[in-house]
């Protein structure tokens, strides 16, 4: 009886320990502070493919190479590695685009991760090329004004709310895939929009990042942090 107990304690932690996490997370480390990024489940084509780009180290020493205050924060061009300075920066890919992945539930609010594009007619996302939302706060009418003129379908109540109390680029809704959010750390986004830019709003100091994946363990205890209200213990 005792080994009978013994094996089912054994079961029972063996399946805690190796629980999965209900997420994917990167951590997004710059010379201008981290960020820790959910990637949604919601949009799997581009949540995987940033994590294939990640854990092969393709973002590690590239550049933020856009920066636009109020706005974003664009990196992911591979060109902008040991790019020279003054250099036009942006046109760098991997070769293949991502399908569009427009869901409802899903909008620009401030911290969230989306992908950049070019014109092409089917809005698919570069294979590579991505920013964070910094935006700005919106009145109601300015939201009127946006989806009478820029989006024509109406804003849900629920995140109305959103752009008026965080912020964010209601602008850019069911244009562009946004695939994650800053769960902790989005003050990294306000130190880098406050660096000076010069021609296609590049910082004229560079600011380089590394993009790492979250461990599964670390993951699990982000987690938790987040259900137990908690993220201001969790470490970075």
């Amino acid at each position: 009886m005792k080994k009978f107990w013994t094996l089912i304690l054994c079961v029972c932690f063996s399946t805690a320990f190796s629980a999965q996490p209900a997420h994917r997370y990167v951590r997004i480390t710059t010379t201008m502070g981290t960020c820790i990024i959910q990637l949604y489940n919601e949009t799997p084509l581009h949540r995987d493919n940033f994590l294939k780009l990640t854990k092969s180290g393709f973002y590690n020493g590239s550049l933020f190479h856009r920066v636009i205050r109020d706005f974003m924060i664009q990196g992911g061009d591979p060109d902008s590695k040991n790019a020279k300075a003054g250099v036009s920066l942006g046109d760098g890919d991997v070769g293949y685009t991502v399908p569009a992945e427009f869901r409802d539930s899903i909008f620009h609010k401030r911290g969230v991760l989306a992908a950049a594009r070019d014109d092409n007619p089917e809005k698919a996302s570069s294979g590579c090329q991505f920013y964070l939302v910094q935006g700005k706060k919106f009145s109601d009418q300015q939201l009127g004004d946006v989806e009478t003129k820029r989006l024509k379908f109406k804003i849900p109540a629920y995140q109305r709310e959103v752009y008026k109390s965080i912020g964010g680029t209601p602008h850019l809704d069911r244009n562009y895939t946004a695939f994650g959010e800053i769960v902790l750390g989005d003050e990294m986004i306000d130190r880098i929009t406050a660096v000076s830019t010069g021609k296609q709003d590049r910082p004229l100091q560079d600011v380089s990042m590394t993009i790492t994946v979250l461990k599964r363990s670390k993951a699990r205890k982000l987690e938790k942090a987040m259900r137990n209200h908690q993220l201001e213990k969790f470490k970075m």
